[in-house]
């Protein structure tokens, strides 16, 4: 007998355990609001998750953003 080779997942592999960032929580924007929320982001050269992410931490420690 042949011994196959397994064939790999497609895909990331999975990351190790806490390694994470957490939960993913799904949330809905207007459209106007979205689209003042990308160019907030664009101009700090972010992505919208990583700006979203920064401005609520920056809230919830009473800091602006």
């Amino acid at each position: 007998m042949s011994q196959q080779k397994k064939a790999r997942k497609a895909g990331r592999p999975k990351l190790p355990k806490g390694k994470a960032m957490g939960r993913i929580v799904p949330v809905r924007f207007a459209p106007d609001v979205l689209r003042v929320m990308e160019a907030k982001a664009k101009a700090v050269n972010q992505s919208l998750s990583e700006w979203i992410r920064s401005t609520l931490n920056a809230a919830l420690n009473g800091k602006r953003p």
